[in-house]
């Protein structure tokens, strides 16, 4: 009789405890925490991306050199408390101005040593016909880095966290800062 109770109530236990998992939209904004997430990832690279390839100082920039611009992103520094991928915030940045059409990507220094390191083996295996020349890579014009940053309130059980991302892009010849943006997003999170 004892084991057949330990039985029911393990089963309740499991049951109790079982997880459900649907499938949504990855568009879907959704906030669990109130902490950087997904959907501020996406909006503040686009939105910012945007600015930079819309703004006055840009065209200017991209008119004034005679040609689409070639831009590298570079680094985007996380110097809030919080762990955020700032890999994963640089490519959507990176697709955005690839989607542009605007602007070209040119890789970031860890792709460009693979790339070369498959350059060098392609001189001693490949056919001279098929194997890709040394020289003819395209320089990058500008150079984007930037910073994201937050600012924490608390009180009681309350706390509003407003994160700062800043996006500055240069001329890598002149070192002349072209384009400059900063996006701010706040929450209020009640516990």
């Amino acid at each position: 009789m004892r084991s057949i109770f330990l039985i029911a109530v393990s089963v309740t236990f499991l049951l109790g405890c079982s997880r459900s998992v649907s499938r949504i939209d990855p568009g879907t904004s959704i906030d669990l925490s109130g902490r950087w997430n997904d959907t501020d990832s996406r909006t503040v690279a686009e939105t910012m991306t945007n600015e930079l390839l819309t703004s006055n100082k840009f065209k200017e920039y991209a008119k004034e050199v005679g040609k689409k611009p070639a831009i590298i992103v570079g680094w985007v520094l996380n110097k809030t408390s919080e762990h955020i991928d700032a890999d994963n915030f640089i490519k959507k940045i990176e697709l955005t101005i690839f989607n542009s059409n605007i602007a070209d990507v040119v890789e970031s220094d860890s792709f460009r040593d693979k790339v070369r390191e498959e350059r060098a083996q392609q001189q001693d295996f490949a056919s001279s016909n098929t194997a890709s020349q040394w020289g003819l890579e395209v320089g990058a014009d500008l150079m984007l880095f930037g910073e994201m940053t937050s600012e924490t309130d608390v009180y009681n059980n309350k706390r509003v966290v407003n994160y700062i991302v800043t996006m500055f892009l240069t001329d890598i010849e002149t070192n002349k800062r072209i384009w400059y943006g900063q996006k701010e997003i706040k929450k209020f999170i009640k516990n």
